[in-house]
């Protein structure tokens, strides 16, 4: 009876120690904060706030806008991703897998054309769309994810989701020759993206993080004014500059970058 016992213990620990899951390997710092920012914009009333906020001050701007429109035709340049529609879903599965941006993953997210709406943005260009302001979509997605892209953005009824007027990466991820052929036509009067760089040329060529604070101590007074910015502290190029733009470190090099360059209280 004893020896039964013994082995009928041995075999339970035995099948306990072959059911007990695998450790999963924790994700790095630069990861774990994507999880988090991810949440935050997908859970907390601040962020749906700020949003709001942004567009209230949007169609400030806007309505003072229209009421002296000047010769040309008005027109409103906007950014696509975390700005009109939120991304937050892919940047959450990646990071938790511990997993780094890729191209791949990235379009085969855009692919499918599900994502929501960034809080007020529909509401804000459809009424601009109803003052006959024009919306161009100037985006740094590539040229084979336009129909995901347009069918995402139509999925919603937003204005102006054609090819004149979604304008994507051809050559270069600079937004100024694409603001500027919309300035050919049109008066542009107010811009709205999430990253500095959909704004103004001063942000173009991957300036250095003291470059890019120099920048927006010298355009101060366009934000809030012409420039609109919507909240993302997922990703953008202050994330590159912080790595030095170099898009291939890997979680713990980044880990050790974050490590060296954030404030943390001395104790």
């Amino acid at each position: 009876m004893k020896r039964s016992l013994t082995v009928l213990l041995a075999g339970t620990l035995l099948l306990a120690a072959c059911s007990t899951p695998k450790k999963i390997e924790s994700t790095s710092i630069a990861n774990n904060g994507k999880v988090w920012a991810s949440l935050w914009q997908q859970r907390s009333a601040e962020y749906k706030a700020l949003c709001f906020q942004a567009y209230n001050i949007a169609k400030l701007r806007l309505d003072e806008a229209l009421k002296n429109p000047g010769g040309k035709p008005l027109a409103l340049v906007t950014d696509i991703d975390e700005t009109v529609l939120d991304n937050s879903p892919y940047d959450a599965m990646r990071a938790a897998k511990n997993e780094e941006y890729s191209l791949a993953t990235w379009k085969a997210w855009t692919a499918k054309a599900e994502a929501d709406t960034v809080p007020g943005a529909p509401a804000f260009f459809k009424y601009a769309a109803s003052k006959g302001v024009a919306v161009f979509y100037i985006t740094n997605r590539d040229e084979d994810e336009r129909a995901g892209t347009i069918k995402n953005l139509q999925r919603y009824n937003l204005p102006n989701t054609d090819n004149e007027h979604v304008l994507l990466r051809q050559t270069s991820s600079s937004k100024e020759t694409r603001r500027q052929q919309v300035l050919k036509n049109y008066n542009i009067v107010l811009l709205c993206g999430d990253n500095l760089p959909d704004f103004d040329m001063l942000y173009d060529n991957k300036p250095a993080e003291p470059n890019r604070q120099a920048a927006t101590e010298q355009l101060k007074k366009e934000f809030g004014s012409k420039y609109i910015v919507i909240p993302n502290v997922s990703y953008g190029d202050f994330e590159g500059a912080l790595f030095n733009y170099n898009y291939k470190l890997i979680g713990a090099q980044k880990d050790s970058i974050i490590r060296a360059k954030i404030k943390v209280d001395k104790q």
